[in-house]
């Protein structure tokens, strides 16, 4: 069993909000204070659940600066009023900075019951894998 500090279940939990702020400001038409909410909850959970150190040194890698700029600069965007164009700026920006993540997320879903059998459908198996 993972043993976590206070400070990461708090930033767990500031996360989880966060991600919920941004889900549920997606689903009442791009509203911006609450993509607004969600995006700096997300990145302060993010900042305790790792360390601000790790944080910082993760997003302002030499080679990850294009993804950082495109998931930072739509925060920014988001934050001063343009929450569509922010949020496709986030997404590739968070595909960028997260896609050596992705291999290990699908390889923990395969193991999950339910989504292991869907994920290991003909066609779903040959897109996940490559």
């Amino acid at each position: 069993m993972i043993s976590l500090t206070d400070s990461q279940k708090i930033g767990m939990g500031l996360t989880g909000f966060g991600v919920f702020f941004l889900f549920f400001g997606m689903i009442l038409f791009f509203d911006k204070a609450l993509l607004a909410i969600g995006n700096i909850l997300f990145v302060v959970g993010l900042a305790f659940v790792i360390g601000l150190e790790r944080t910082f040194r993760f997003f302002f890698q030499k080679h990850k600066m294009k993804a950082t700029s495109f998931f930072l600069g739509g925060v920014f965007v988001v934050l001063i009023g343009w929450p569509i164009v922010g949020v496709i700026l986030e997404f590739y920006g968070f595909f960028l900075l997260f896609r050596s993540f992705f291999p290990v997320v699908i390889g923990f879903i395969r193991r999950i019951p339910v989504l292991g059998s869907l994920l290991n459908l003909p066609f779903i198996s040959t897109e996940s894998t490559q």
